[in-house]
């Protein structure tokens, strides 16, 4: 008996090779070995796709990757023997071959047989203020979505009828049919997989077990949510047909730009304008936050771009745990029109605020224009 090979050689992938590397290997070798891409050297083909596929079923498990790795074939039973096809590996393989043979999963994992058929996940955007963000919101939203009729109950079948078993595959839902040396599974085209037919529709949903219709929820939206975020309503999206599960409703949310105030994270960011005086004999003023008014203490001798941090006064965190802070930046506004006293005024300041009129540093230039980034 000739020796095995060994499995990282016909993978042609290094012993340290990821899961995801081994899967594109085997991927890769499938795709160029199968039996039905090489009609003319078939038995060839069959022999190589059972090696490569004898080799991933080994190294795509974890378990049996660490007994091969330690004790090689023998650790698997002399001289390694068939491959143990595990639900995993079957649902490794429908990925691999689905898209390219054109009949879903080769393994049967597309074939309903008889289960019923996912739900309809559906998305609504809804848009919202920053204000409402920060607060939180209880709110309604109409749904138009699939319902399950009512009238026959999600069968599909008139009342006072029942589905009849599909005779095309015996209600399993689907067909199978060798293909190569392993049996290929498909949906049953009588049922569409369902493993029941109607035979009498019911008249208000025309057999197909659903109907459309509006819903209101009830909608709440936790504080500190940001734009983008989306919120799973599990249970309230469309139901597939024919007593088909129920999907799930996605809440995409738009929060709308404020007029002046600027998120980054869970930090707000204004600026306020100041008057000369306030800046250079201070003062106490009134500033707005999401929560209301709260005071601001202006030091004497304020420099425009001045930044000021009011903790706790930013957005809360989604996940409960605390706020972020208020950043306010200072400019202070010189005035344009003066009166003569006006003028007067600041003339007679003039001598005792001269400044040496001298450039600045290149980083204390450009520190006010950068100071939000």
């Amino acid at each position: 008996m000739p020796k095995k090979r060994d499995y990282y050689e016909i993978l042609e992938v290094k012993r340290e090779a990821s899961e995801q590397e081994i899967k594109t290997a085997y991927r890769r070798l499938a795709m160029q070995h199968h039996p039905d891409r090489n009609p003319d050297r078939k038995e060839e083909a069959e022999e190589k796709f059972k090696e490569i596929t004898e080799a991933y079923s080994v190294l795509a498990d974890q378990q049996k990757r660490a007994v091969y790795d330690r004790f090689g074939h023998a650790g698997l039973g002399g001289s390694g023997g068939s491959p143990d096809f595990n639900a995993t590996i079957f649902s490794d393989f429908g990925d691999i071959f689905g898209d390219l043979f054109g009949f879903g999963d080769i393994f049967g994992r597309s074939g309903r047989g008889g289960r019923a058929p996912a739900g309809v996940d559906l998305r609504y955007d809804l848009e919202i203020s920053l204000e409402e963000a920060a607060t939180g919101l209880e709110t309604k939203i109409k749904i138009p979505r699939w319902e399950v009729c009512e009238a026959c109950a999600g069968s599909g079948a008139k009342p006072g009828s029942k589905p009849l078993t599909c005779q095309t595959c015996g209600g399993r839902g689907q067909l199978r049919h060798q293909q190569g040396f392993f049996t290929v599974t498909r949906t049953c085209p009588q049922c569409q997989g369902a493993g029941q037919v109607i035979r009498d529709a019911c008249p208000k949903c025309r057999g197909e077990g659903r109907v459309k219709s509006e819903r209101v929820l009830d909608l709440r939206i936790p504080p500190g949510v940001d734009d983008g975020t989306r919120l799973r309503v599990a249970g309230e999206g469309g139901v597939a047909g024919r007593g088909g599960a129920v999907g799930d409703l996605y809440v995409i949310l738009k929060v709308r730009e404020h007029p002046f105030i600027e998120r980054r994270g869970n930090d707000l960011y204004y600026t306020i304008p100041v008057s000369i005086s306030q800046a250079t004999l201070g003062a106490e003023i009134s500033v707005p936050t999401l929560h209301g008014e709260d005071s601001l203490r202006i030091p004497e001798g304020t420099q425009s771009g001045s930044v000021f941090r009011k903790r706790g006064l930013g957005m809360p965190s989604l996940e409960g745990h605390g706020h972020g802070d208020l950043y306010i930046s200072v400019f202070v506004v010189t005035p344009t029109r003066l009166s003569r006293e006006h003028r007067r005024t600041i003339e007679l300041l003039a001598p005792a605020v001269r400044v040496d009129n001298q450039p600045l540093e290149r980083g204390a230039a450009e520190k006010v224009k950068d100071i939000f980034g």
